[in-house]
This record gives structure tokens, sequence and C-alpha cells, in this order.
């Protein structure tokens, strides 16, 4: 079962690589998706995107989290407060 596995995983990973290695318009795709997704999820997420739990205690962290977990709306309810 290991070495069918093994045999899938390296011919999946030898398809892949002939495939980068062939590619002309390809390489500068990727850069520009895997740059997309940088700033996407990376610079984005700094500016716009403030941490759920920002300012609050440790108590106060334990009591969110254990009433979201046991299905209670505090988070929700603390937030529309603020």
């Amino acid at each position: 079962m290991k070495n069918a596995i093994g045999r899938a995983a390296c011919s999946v990973w030898t398809f892949y690589r002939d495939g980068f290695r062939n590619m002309t318009w390809g390489r500068p795709l990727w850069i520009l998706i895997i740059l997309k997704l940088i700033i996407l999820f990376g610079v984005l997420r700094l500016f716009f995107f403030r941490p759920a739990m920002a300012g609050k205690s440790e108590d106060e962290k334990i009591e969110i989290v254990g009433e979201s977990l046991t299905g209670g709306n505090v988070f929700l309810e603390n937030n529309h407060k603020n």
C-alpha cells in the first residue's frame, strides 16, 4: 500500500515538475498569482481587519470563547456595545 502511494506521489511530483519547467507564460502568471495572494491576505488584513478580541481582558476572552462553544451569543452582544 505504501509503495503504491509513494509511486503515485512521485508521478504527481514529476508531472508538476515537468510542467513548470516547460512553461513560458506560466511563470509570470504564477508570480502574479502569488503576489496577488500576498497582497490580499497579508496587506489588506493588516489595514482592514482588526483582531476580533483586541482590547479584551483574558477573562473576557475566556467568557467569549466559552459562550460561543456552548452556543451562547456573548461575542456578538459585546461587539455591538462598543
